[in-house]
């Protein structure tokens, strides 16, 4: 069961924001998409469970599509999101119908499209919920580079299967990957000698720091500015 902590500070969803555009179909589902049609680098970003339309991670997608990737953030919970007003649908119940192997297996379509469109690597991030969904395709060799931010659900037995650099970004006070978890899966990758690793945990922060928080908190924005920034440097330092 997911902690109540996955569904602190939920984002008012803007569906039209974003300076990309959302097509009705990249690889079979709706997706928000950015940044050059060309290139050869592409990023998946994966949602926590409130979805594709939170206003935050669209403004990442953009700044990471600025820096020449194609983006691409997929809406694999089909236009019904995690909404924490909603008292008869429980997360527990919500995600029954939501699983990240479901996610896993929507996503491998459209890392297939990209390759389709001429991109020859692929980097994925997950925030929570979708770190699950990324690190299955980190062990499934679907990727390049993947990174993990506040992840839900992921086991050491996961991080050991991984087949591509990973990036993990953990939060000090984070009850679903806890500190100590954290530092589990760095050791685990500091066995695989064949995997490129970062691991970092960030003090004074909660679970989902990285996509939720308040524009007007200088502390929040920061920690959040630095997760982009060492997001963005694995994917430069792996898929260009």
């Amino acid at each position: 069961m997911a902690s109540s902590q996955c569904c602190d500070n939920p984002p008012a969803l803007i569906p039209a924001c974003g300076k990309g555009k959302v097509v009705d179909s990249f690889g079979g589902l709706k997706a928000y998409v950015a940044g050059p049609e060309d290139s050869k680098a592409a990023v998946v970003l994966v949602a926590d469970v409130f979805g594709f339309e939170a206003p935050i991670l669209r403004n990442i997608a953009d700044k990471v599509a600025s820096s020449g990737y194609f983006v691409v953030v997929p809406d694999f919970f089909h236009g019904d999101p995690y909404v924490p007003e909603n008292a008869e649908k429980l997360i527990p119940v919500w995600l029954k119908s939501h699983t990240p192997e479901k996610g896993f297996e929507e996503a491998k379509p459209v890392i297939a499209a990209l390759k389709e469109k001429g991109v020859s690597a692929v980097g994925a991030a997950g925030y929570c919920w979708g770190a699950k969904v990324v690190v299955e395709l980190a062990k499934a060799n679907e990727l390049q580079a993947a990174v993990l931010l506040h992840p839900s659900f992921v086991t050491v037995d996961d991080i050991k299967e991984v087949k591509c650099s990973i990036s993990i970004l953990g939060a000090e006070m984070d009850v679903r990957s806890p500190p100590e978890l954290v530092k589990q899966f760095e050791q685990a990758l500091s066995v695989n000698s064949g995997v490129g690793h970062f691991v970092k945990v960030f003090p004074g922060v909660a679970h989902g720091w990285s996509v939720r928080y308040s524009l007007d908190d200088a502390a929040a924005v920061k920690s959040a500015e630095e997760a982009f920034a060492d997001m963005l440097d694995w994917f430069n330092k792996n898929l260009k």
